[in-house]
Parts: C-alpha cells; structure tokens; sequence
C-alpha cells in the first residue's frame, strides 16, 4: 500500500508520452479563447466558458445546470475548483451528493448524440442480433400453403 512507482499516470500529470494539448482535447476542451465570446461554435448558444487545468484551453459547460454526479457517465463530470477552473473527474467515483456541470457538447442541438455508454451500446446491438436468429424467420421464398 502507498507504492505508487507502478501506478499510471492520471490526466494531465504525465510530462513524458502525452501533452496538455492532447489531454485537453481528449477530454473535450475544445472552447473558443477569450476575448471571443462564450458561444458554442455549432449552435450559437452562449455557454459558460470555463479554463481547464491545461494551459490555452477551456472547456463550455451548460450554464446554470447542476447535475448529481452519479447520474452523469464517467468522463463527462466536470466540477469547478475553489479557483474557478473546470477539472474533469474522469473515471472516479463520486462522493454522495456531489453536483458537477457537463460539457455542452453533450447537450448541443446541432451535434449527434455520443455514445456515453459504449457498453451497453455493444449489448444492445448483441441482444438485437441474438433476437433476429431467434425471432425473425424470413419471409421471403416461403411456399404459399393457400
């Protein structure tokens, strides 16, 4: 317990393999700089333009919302630190009762919904298939009994 030599690196905090600019785009701060306003690219709608822990890059986040945690997939929980900066919290676990901000891009009419759940999305298209060899016979080519 405590050896942390092995561990992998977190976001943001290994200097070697990944840069800030490829985390932050990773992550989705892909926001227009100041002094441009806070508005999202697609749809024009003003948003609440946050600074990422990541130098030159900032995030939008859907203004005014708060969202339990837990109810939001890994990945797409943003919290603002005591500072003002927006910190993605990734794959951890929420505290009970925490509220965290999403990203617009998630909530923008005018871009494709993103798959937040991969998994399930792969059952789904499992459970569909399994349901077409079950149920589905065909139709096609079948003798007329009439």
């Amino acid at each position: 317990m405590g050896d942390i030599e092995n561990a992998q690196p977190g976001p943001g905090n290994d200097p070697g393999s990944l840069t800030h600019a490829f985390h932050a785009l990773l992550e989705g701060a892909v926001a227009p700089r100041p002094p441009a306003p806070p508005d999202c690219p697609y749809c024009d709608l003003p948003q609440d333009r946050r600074h990422t822990g990541y130098p030159g890059h900032w995030i939008l986040l859907e203004p005014r919302v708060l969202i339990p945690a837990h109810t939001v997939p890994p990945r797409r929980r943003w919290i603002i630190t005591s500072d003002g900066i927006a910190m993605n919290l990734w794959d951890a676990e929420p505290l009970t009762g925490t509220l965290c901000r999403i990203p617009h891009s998630i909530a923008c009419p005018q871009l494709l919904p993103q798959d937040l759940w991969p998994w399930v999305t792969a059952l789904r298209h499992h459970n569909k298939q399994r349901r077409q060899r079950l149920f589905d016979l065909p139709h096609e080519d079948l003798p007329d009994t009439a």
